[in-house]
């Protein structure tokens, strides 16, 4: 299904490579704000990020929601979800809050999807059993792109059915959603993931991922399509990292920001997990531990500030002094 999606973005791969131009992505954290991606429009910045629990353990937004006010606070990025927890969402609904969004935004939404399971109680409250959120999520993709294929559409799956249905994008001014729908990127770190990105997606978004594994997730992916029968490059499939990081002038003041923005996630040993996914420095430094990630095979690097104070900075590092160094 995934195959039958052709889109303009970076075609790329681990063994050729299409297109040398290298994207640069931001999460807009820990909330989207409006000075602060109106600010980040100014950069050379392709793209803003952000996603959601919906029931997270702290007062943090809901990726939907998160969707709507990026939307509406730009005007030039895409905008994208990392990410929509798929299996938690009744498709047909998710699939016409997004329709409307891209349209209201010009064309410019992408969806990060994955499939959750860090907090259980998430499932067990929406009513989703959390050993089918693989399934789930698999079936809603293929109903997403039917309906914003445009017209009636009949299903009748494992999870979800109905007879007839037709989607009928918001039209607003000029805005139109993009024919099709917006792409669909896949996230996650483990097998499972992979394949469902070879299969159905328009690109692939892990994250907390080396560049070795990065790599080795490529390698992966292309040799799933290839069983697949899927052409990647023709599908114009994007390659993707969502990437905590920290830049600051003083390099020793970023790694500080990384311990204490994640150290804690990792036990009493973070420094040498912290060091291999979550580069932190100067900008040259941070320039070549991303470069890394460049020659695995991302194109689209998204950054995620991994500091509690002063994001914009981050980013602003990354995009004027971190960007330029990076080349295919």
């Amino acid at each position: 299904m995934g195959g039958e999606s052709t889109r303009s973005l970076a075609l790329v791969g681990s063994a050729a490579v299409a297109d040398d131009r290298i994207t640069l992505g931001a999460a807009c954290l820990p909330e989207p704000d409006r000075a602060w991606l109106a600010a980040v429009e100014e950069l050379p910045v392709d793209s803003v990020w952000q996603g959601g629990h919906v029931l997270p353990p702290t007062g943090t937004g809901e990726a939907v929601t998160r969707l709507a006010l990026m939307t509406a606070w730009t005007e030039r990025v895409r905008v994208g979800s990392a990410i929509v927890l798929l299996p938690l969402y009744q498709p047909v609904i998710l699939a016409k809050q997004l329709a409307d969004l891209d349209a209201r935004s010009g064309g410019r939404l992408t969806v990060g999807v994955g499939v959750g399971g860090e907090f259980p109680e998430e499932f067990e409250a929406a009513g989703v059993p959390i050993g089918e959120r693989g399934p789930r999520t698999d079936e809603a993709i293929g109903l997403l792109r039917d309906l914003w294929r445009g017209g009636p559409v009949s299903h009748h799956g494992r999870f979800f059915g109905f007879d007839h249905v037709e989607l009928r994008p918001v039209e607003h001014g000029a805005g139109r959603m993009q024919p099709g729908g917006p792409p669909i990127v896949v996230s996650g770190r483990k097998p499972p993931a992979m394949r469902r990105a070879a299969r159905l997606g328009d690109g692939w978004l892990p994250y907390l991922f080396s560049p070795s594994a990065y790599a080795r997730s490529v390698d992966a992916i292309r040799a799933e399509a290839v069983a697949a029968e899927r052409d990647l490059d023709g599908d114009g499939f994007e390659w993707l990292a969502y990437v905590y990081c920290s830049v600051r002038a003083d390099g020793d003041e970023a790694r500080r920001d990384v311990r204490q923005f994640l150290g804690g996630a990792y036990g009493d040993k973070p420094d040498g997990m912290l060091q291999k996914v979550v580069p932190a420095g100067t900008p040259d430094e941070v320039a070549a531990r991303l470069q890394e990630y460049v020659d695995a095979g991302a194109r689209h690097l998204v950054i995620s500030p991994a500091a509690h104070r002063d994001t914009l900075e981050v980013v602003r590092l990354a995009a004027t002094e971190v960007l330029p160094q990076l080349h295919v």
